[in-house]
């Protein structure tokens, strides 16, 4: 049976074992990682170590955020703080903010999102959830 989907299973477990395998480059340091489809819909989720809970929401949230609203986490949140304005202002407790969430984008067509938390740092969040955008577009 062929897989139609905008999201192939292959092509999911490709950018996530891209993820996985990056991540654990620092065994020490651990990380959920999440990819959802065009609703915010989970498809693959995977932690690389013991997370805590708010961590493995957090991955989610970005994901499902960045699907959405069509935009990068990071970006959302620039454009909020840029207008004075709050993400819980949005009405949807699901949205969040801060780096880590990256939009999958075809053909200008949406498709989902992938989302990263754990890291100290947003930004390795949002690098490592491109590696898996890197290996979605190949």
């Amino acid at each position: 049976m062929t897989d139609k989907s905008p999201l192939p299973f292959a092509q999911v477990r490709a950018a996530m074992d891209a993820m996985i395998d990056k991540a654990l480059q620092n065994p020490g340091e651990h990380v959920s990682i999440v990819i959802v489809d065009d609703a915010g819909n989970l498809l693959a989720f995977a932690k690389t170590g013991h997370m805590r809970l708010f961590g493995r929401r957090h991955a989610i949230r970005k994901a499902y955020t960045s699907a959405i609203l069509g935009m990068d986490t990071g970006a959302h949140a620039e454009k909020l703080h840029a207008n004075g304005r709050s993400v819980s202002e949005m009405g949807d407790p699901q949205l969040t903010f801060g780096q880590g969430g990256v939009v999958i984008v075809r053909d200008g067509v949406i498709l989902g999102g992938i989302g990263v938390g754990g890291y100290p740092s947003g930004k390795r969040d949002e690098e490592l959830a491109r590696v898996g955008l890197d290996a979605l577009n190949r």
